[in-house]
């Protein structure tokens, strides 16, 4: 299995897809899947701006796998072309071997290999956070008794992770020279550190709330801008923040939580990006969502991992009511690295992994 995985790998990461620019089309990558997906019935469907899905079934399978090819743009780092896999001793080298592409190699090799009933779902939107491909996968509705989200997980079953929310928020201030006495609304920028200091103190206090081996909120200020001068009151201010819920909590009560921070109000506050927390639902639900892919994990034969703190689509398709659980290759440190690499090892695991289960269904 490892040799077939690598030889489609070489050719997956010579495609570029980088996103963005997300300038991906129906051909190129989508190309290749199809004409070496035997016996499936493929369906490629154009989403628009870059957004692609390939879904590929053959027979009535139980499972569906899915992942994206899109890829983080390559740093001026890399050491040599990023679009050429390079093979060492234990590993293999080239943008997305281990974000994600290494999985989708060894889906190919795994379907070539039996010929069990498979379903996969390709994306190239999920760098983006811009979703359409899962969207309109979701709105079909098609069964499948679980989803296996493909990002790297050291070829473990993730069961549950935090979700994402990205804010702007805006400060009014009123212009003038800073010699004299202020009130507390005269400075934009005075407004957005005392928000940020009420935010943070906030965040401190949530730091014992805990779910699924996840522990407390992730909380960052990302990118503050605004004045003119040292010795003029500023104006205006803007604060880009993002913060990443436990399972349990409510992303819609601590936007409201963090906008109320704000003395004067904010003059904007927008939520610019959501991912859900995995899996959906309140406490009880996720709970009940987690112990069934858990299940679905021990009937595959899958080690179960920790939970994890980064995001991934896997919310989406537990929100969309399917038991979902994140299973690839590779150790997410090395995910939108300079010299990405996935060791060998991870490649045959889950290659074998994935051949098991196409091809005897478990």
């Amino acid at each position: 299995m490892l040799e077939q995985t690598l030889d489609h790998l070489q050719q997956l990461v010579s495609f570029d897809t980088r996103n963005p620019p997300r300038a991906i089309t129906t051909g190129g990558i989508f190309d290749y899947l199809r004409a070496n997906l035997p016996g499936f019935n493929v369906e490629v469907l154009d989403h628009g701006d870059g957004a692609v899905s390939l879904y590929a079934v053959r027979g009535t399978p139980k499972y569906l796998f899915n992942v994206h090819l899109d890829t983080v743009p390559d740093s001026p780092h890399w050491t040599a072309d990023p679009h050429v896999m390079r093979r060492a001793d234990d590993r293999v080298i080239g943008l997305g071997v281990c974000d994600i592409k290494g999985a989708a190699a060894a889906l190919v090799a795994a379907a070539n290999a039996s010929d069990g009933d498979a379903a996969f779902l390709f994306s190239s939107d999920e760098e983006a956070n811009d979703p359409r491909c899962i969207a309109a996968f979701l709105a079909r509705g098609i069964p499948y008794e679980a989803v296996l989200v493909a990002e790297p997980t050291m070829s473990e079953a993730v069961l549950a992770h935090r979700g994402i929310s990205s804010v702007l928020m805006q400060f009014k201030g009123r212009a003038g020279h800073a010699s004299g006495k202020q009130d507390a609304a005269a400075s934009a920028l005075h407004q957005a550190m005392r928000w940020g200091n009420r935010a943070l103190d906030h965040v401190e206090s949530l730091s014992h709330a805990r779910f699924g081996g996840l522990t407390g909120l992730r909380f960052n200020i990302g990118r503050v801008e605004g004045g003119i001068k040292a010795n003029m009151i500023a104006p205006a201010a803007e604060v880009r923040f993002g913060f990443r819920p436990l399972p349990s909590m409510d992303i819609d009560a601590l936007l409201t939580t963090f906008a109320g921070f704000a003395e004067p109000e904010a003059a904007v506050f927008t939520e610019t990006f959501r991912g859900p927390s995995f899996p959906a639902g309140d406490i009880a639900e996720a709970e009940n969502r987690r112990l069934a892919a858990r299940d679905v994990a021990d009937a595959l034969d899958i080690p179960i991992g920790n939970a994890v703190d980064f995001w991934t689509e896997a919310s989406l398709f537990s929100a969309g009511g399917y038991t979902t659980l994140v299973y690839g290759p590779g150790d997410i440190a090395q995910a939108h690295t300079a010299d990405e690499f996935v060791t060998l090892e991870q490649l045959q695991r889950y290659a074998e992994s994935v051949h098991r289960i196409i091809a005897h269904g478990a």
